[in-house]
């Protein structure tokens, strides 16, 4: 039964035909997002890969990650909540498809084309994005040592930006449990 139905509203929509209305707000959620200048797209679409980069470190996006990378760009992206969702989803489905040799080519083009304050804010939001669900695993700790390495950041600035996540470090909470 298709959803509409379900809820009690009537549809003239056959099955396997895209919404008119949800056609159209995608298509503007597209136009806004070409809008903007072209740097600064590639910088968001960049930021956007290497959070869900971060995400599926553990070969598992989760819902609570996928709202922790929307909410990020929301707030430090400049992106309205449905240019951030339409970004996120586009990004997961890039990092799922891409593979490791891409992983590297997207971080290192955010690294070139960032200012050494964005690199650690994107690696301080892969840190957010890996704890959402209360635990930074082994596997999510490794891939965020090498986002950090290709990020080209010091030891010791990422060795602050993991302090501040100390207390969800599974190995870390392994050793006091």
């Amino acid at each position: 039964m298709p959803f509409r139905r379900f809820l009690g509203l009537s549809s003239s929509i056959e099955p396997g035909q895209a919404d008119p209305a949800e056609t159209e707000t995608v298509r503007r959620i597209v136009a806004r997002l070409e809008s903007l200048p072209a740097d600064q797209a590639r910088l968001l679409a960049a930021t956007a890969y290497v959070l869900a980069r971060a995400a599926n470190a553990d070969f598992d996006i989760s819902d609570v990650e996928t709202r922790t990378m929307e909410r990020l760009l929301t707030e430090r992206g400049g992106l309205d909540e449905a240019q951030a969702v339409l970004v996120v989803e586009m990004a997961k489905l890039q990092a799922l498809a891409a593979g490791e040799t891409e992983d590297y080519l997207v971080t290192r083009e955010f690294r070139n084309a960032a200012s050494r304050e964005e690199r650690l804010a994107v690696l301080r939001a892969c840190y957010a994005v890996a704890a959402a669900d209360e635990s930074i695993s082994a596997m999510e700790s490794a891939t965020l040592n090498e986002i950090a390495g290709e990020l080209d950041l010091q030891r010791e600035e990422v060795a602050t930006i993991r302090a501040e996540f100390g207390d969800k470090v599974a190995a870390r909470r392994a050793l006091h449990g």
